[in-house]
């Protein structure tokens, strides 16, 4: 079992191929790296809101400062309690399709799976605000009118992005663009 590694200072990469029976089959793990005061205030977040909607209704004294009460609880507790990732998977199986699996830090996990003859190609997408410069990485599927994004939650660095792009080119006998591989490449060693 090949395993490849890299860090940053808020995710983590390890790239599982198996030999064997099982090497067909590549494992790439995007990993947030574990917080517990992000944990601890999303859930404390919903409890704040919870015990003062549950106070308002049991005193029932509903009045326009209670509702402003609720709305500032609700507001509060949406802010700080965000469906909280903990790692975002691609697992690739060259003869079958690749399965995208969100982990999220309460064990609840929400797969997809793309059959690998509705892939047209994988691409690396430099998402441009004003602010940010961002990369992303994405299938161009058969019939949709949308890409659909690999790393739907998390928004790994472009070091990252790379060799998972690289094994979805395998993966699909797409050949990547040379130059855009060279220029991924050049983006990555800059940071």
């Amino acid at each position: 079992m090949s395993r490849g590694l890299a860090f940053n200072s808020k995710y983590s990469y390890t790239h599982l191929n198996g030999k064997g029976p099982s090497e067909a089959i590549d494992v790439h793990d995007i990993t947030v790296k574990k917080s517990r005061l992000r944990i601890f205030s999303s859930y404390s977040g919903a409890a704040v809101f919870l015990t003062a909607t549950l106070y308002l209704v049991v005193l029932k004294e509903l009045c326009i400062s209670s509702i402003w009460s609720i709305l500032v609880c609700f507001s509060l507790a949406k802010v700080v309690h965000h469906k909280p990732v903990k790692k975002e998977s691609v697992v690739i199986m060259p003869a079958f399709g690749v399965q995208l699996e969100t982990h999220y830090w309460s064990g609840r996990v929400i797969c997809r799976f793309i059959p690998i003859s509705k892939i047209l190609k994988p691409v690396l997408n430099e998402c441009v605000t004003p602010v940010t410069c961002r990369w992303s990485l994405a299938l161009i599927l058969r019939d949709e009118d949308e890409l659909t994004l690999i790393f739907q939650k998390l928004q790994p660095p472009v070091r990252m992005l790379v060799p998972v792009w690289k094994e979805l080119c395998a993966a699909t006998d797409c050949k990547g663009n040379q130059h855009h591989l060279n220029l991924c490449a050049r983006n990555s060693a800059k940071k």
